[in-house]
């Protein structure tokens, strides 16, 4: 159960912050959830990017682990 919420939280990660980089490329004002750090265009896109990689990272572990146990195919 626990390696099925850690993939859930690195889709939401990876969704997220993938939606975010992509908004942020077309309308470089709008800075979206991470508007509040007042990094400015660069470093909100890296964070975003940043965020992305967390998710995907995230999400394949858990599920190699998943897999690991017998829980996935």
């Amino acid at each position: 159960m626990k390696f099925d919420v850690l993939q859930i939280v690195g889709a939401v990660l990876t969704v997220a912050g993938a939606q975010g980089a992509i908004r942020l490329l077309i309308d470089h004002e709008h800075f979206g959830l991470l508007s509040w750090l007042n990094a400015g265009f660069a470093g909100t896109l890296v964070c975003d990017v940043v965020v992305t990689a967390i998710g995907v990272v995230l999400a394949g572990w858990a599920h190699d682990r998943a897999k690991a146990l017998g829980r996935r195919k």
